[in-house]
């Protein structure tokens, strides 16, 4: 992998999944009701909502299932009334670790998330400890073997993409988050398939990490996955691909 890859490419290449699909229609549903909640339920005219829905769409949610949460966050509907927060901290290594949650218990999720790190050999830490190491950025990883190097870059630069990093087998396409879906719908009309397409918050540099402090983070990232509280996770750590075939599954 290249220097800047993430969680979310990693757990593509350990062949991890997100979480079950009870689990991502839960993180779905939730992200559908705050969004409705803080711009409206028009999805024509609020730009989260819109691309909550199209996730779920994507997911393929039912119809039915998504206009409920919409109205559950416009109050047509009797709702959870959810709390958004940011946790961050650092596992094994001293990589850093920023985690977004949706939650109607703070107390509750803060004391689980806790747990969670230490007995991961990871710790919490204060509100702004690593959140300046990541920016939003939106990010697409295409297959060497499926494109023509010059074809990609000239496609993705034009569409607005800030950079192409190039890895051992894949491009990382990076662009800035109101640029993404230019791109992504430049590629989708060339007939350029990505394996991971995203916007994220993508690590200023990255932690190598090997032996055990590789298995233990990714022990650590899993089960904050599985966390139903948390909607996303992020972490600045990079494990190389040698490393990556010697982990258990």
């Amino acid at each position: 992998m290249s220097g800047h890859s993430k969680w979310s490419s990693i757990k593509r290449k350990k062949g991890a999944t997100d979480a079950k699909r009870g689990q991502v229609f839960t993180r779905l549903i939730k992200e559908i009701t705050v969004a409705a909640r803080m711009g409206g339920g028009d999805p024509e005219g609020n730009a989260r909502l819109r691309a909550a829905v199209a996730a779920a769409k994507a997911d393929n949610m039912p119809k039915d299932n998504i206009e409920r949460a919409i109205k559950k966050g416009t109050g047509e509907l009797e709702g959870v009334s959810y709390e958004e927060l940011v946790y961050e901290g650092y596992g094994p290594g001293g990589a850093a670790i920023l985690i977004e949650v949706m939650t109607d218990n703070k107390n509750r999720t803060t004391a689980e998330i806790r747990n969670i790190f230490s007995k991961s050999s990871g710790n919490m830490g204060e509100a702004g400890c690593v959140a300046w190491m990541f920016h939003k950025k939106g990010y697409l990883v295409v297959e060497k073997s499926t494109v023509d190097e010059e074809k990609l870059m000239e496609l993705a630069l034009d569409a607005g993409a800030e950079d192409i990093q190039e890895g051992e087998n894949e491009f990382e396409v990076i662009t800035d988050p109101g640029a993404f879906e230019g791109v992504k719908e430049t590629l989708d009309k060339a007939g350029i398939k990505y394996l991971l397409a995203e916007v994220t918050m993508h690590p200023q540099n990255v932690v190598q990490l090997e032996g055990k402090n590789a298995d233990q983070m990714l022990r650590l990232m899993e089960q904050l996955e599985d966390h139903d509280d948390i909607q996303h996770v992020y972490a600045n750590f990079d494990i190389p691909e040698g490393v990556m075939e010697q982990l258990s599954p």
